[in-house]
């Protein structure tokens, strides 16, 4: 039957009606997935259009999966990290919803303190187990929306719960009605998805969510989970690993909108943000993040990398702040004790500091030659260099009229006496045998006594 699309405006067949394959062994995708091997990224050459819904957003899961690779958070710590995710999402919220653990009085405290702020963004939601008892927590909380773990893949189904899958559905159906009864919109974790038979038991499945929560009038939210980092985001890649074509899947054959449309990956593989990115390139409003990327094993989709793919796709921050995100970084190092390696983008303390003379011989003559946007505007962090055996006269030039922050006619240049004097000097140090950069202190020290005891300040 020939139906004319509302959303391409063309006449097209009717979508195939996939049923659920019961199967009496589990499909572990051996020839992918051979546990002693790497596992292997198989291409069909099938493309699916790209389909960037109108309105995207970031999620965050911190206060949950976050916490469940580092020691617990303070109540206090969860508080003041959650006003710094509201002002960094902005006043129409691209930061939209943020998740929380529900099971522990400190959990609940961090709640209620969290929504006596009474911040419209992020939305409060939750992350429970499926029993009924769980669902009364949530609605005495007065929370609108929880997230289920529904596991899709048979390694799940079969290795880890002892079910069919015809009993996991049942079950899983179960626990979504337990959710509808308590007045609580759903939000269905899709577990190991890049792991699961898409069309045997992800599609199916997810048919008869959309069916049930048609008939109660009640919205349910599909979280599609990249559990253990499997997604792939190029083009022509076979399923189960395409990302772009669970998405595609999940609209077109289950009829999941976009805003109701979610992407949670992992970094195992290096493609967190990748994946992300193509999950809304190709049709999901939301992708759901943490922090600093920090979560199980490798960590999440790192947040602040995200609020920056989406001002590349948009071109616009749309009153995000991301000035925020060093302070997060600076909440984590010195409140937290976390620490973050040096290098990490955008909140690393080397992200913009370079090590090159040759590098700093350009950042003296326009910084914008060698940093990758305006740090000091966008993050509040100017790029720098560190002192080291490769610094060179402009490396050391740079660093004095940095970390003095001189006026333009107060500025050395790699011609002055000072700097030339701290040349020698370094590279004595390095000629003894030094391996590590100079640090600020010593730099600072030697100045000092090569200027007769004055600071440069």
């Amino acid at each position: 039957m020939l139906e004319l699309s509302k959303k391409t405006n063309l006449l097209e067949k009717n979508i195939y009606k996939y049923s659920l394959q019961d199967i009496e062994e589990p499909e572990l995708y051996r020839e992918m997935f051979n546990y002693e091997e790497v596992p292997k990224i198989a291409f069909n050459h099938r493309r699916v259009p790209v389909n960037m819904p109108e309105d995207i957003w970031i999620t965050d899961t911190s206060f949950r999966d976050g916490q469940q690779s580092m020691s617990p958070y303070k109540v206090k710590d969860i508080v003041n990290l959650y006003k710094l995710l509201a002002r960094l999402g902005g006043p129409y919220g691209v930061v939209r919803q943020s998740e929380f653990f529900i099971y522990t009085k400190k959990d609940q405290e961090a709640i209620y303190k969290c929504m006596e702020l009474g911040y419209k963004f992020p939305e409060i939601t939750t992350w429970i187990r499926a029993k009924k008892e769980d669902f009364k927590m949530v609605k005495d909380l007065e929370i609108k929306e929880t997230g289920i773990l529904v596991s899709c893949s048979d390694y799940h189904i079969f290795k880890k719960m002892g079910m069919t899958r015809r009993q996991a559905v049942d079950y899983y159906l179960e626990t979504i009605k337990d959710a509808f009864e308590a007045g609580v919109v759903p939000r269905c974790h899709l577990e190991d998805i890049t792991r699961a038979d898409f069309y045997g038991f992800v599609v199916p499945f997810v048919n008869e969510i959309m069916e049930l929560s048609n008939e109660v009038g009640i919205p349910v939210k599909i979280r599609a989970c990249d559990t253990m980092g499997y997604g792939v985001p190029y083009t022509e890649v076979a399923l189960p690993r395409s990302v772009a074509g669970i998405i595609y899947g999940l609209q077109t054959y289950s009829g999941v909108p976009s805003e109701m449309l979610e992407w949670h990956g992992h970094n195992d593989f290096y493609k967190a943000v990748a994946n992300a990115t193509v999950a809304w390139l190709y049709g999901a409003s939301a992708v759901n993040c943490s922090m600093l990327g920090i979560g199980e094993r490798t960590g999440n989709i790192p947040l602040e990398a995200m609020v920056f793919e989406y001002a590349s796709l948009r071109g616009s921050l749309d009153g995000m702040d991301p000035t925020v995100i060093t302070e997060i970084g600076s909440y984590f190092r010195n409140e937290m004790g976390y620490d973050i390696p040096p290098m990490t983008p955008f909140v690393g303390e080397n992200f913009n500091v370079t090590k090159a003379g040759i590098h700093a011989d350009g950042l003296m003559k326009d910084e914008e030659i060698y940093n990758i946007f305006n740090t000091k505007k966008l993050l509040n962090k100017t790029p720098g260099v560190s002192v080291s055996k490769t610094s060179g006269l402009a490396g050391i030039a740079y660093w004095i009229n940095e970390h003095y922050d001189l006026k333009e006619d107060k500025k050395y240049t790699k011609n002055d006496k000072l700097v030339a004097d701290l040349k020698d000097w370094v590279d004595v140090m390095y000629a003894d045998g030094r391996t590590t950069a100079l640090s600020n202190h010593e730099m600072e020290d030697k100045i000092k006594e090569l200027n007769g005891g004055k600071d440069l300040k």
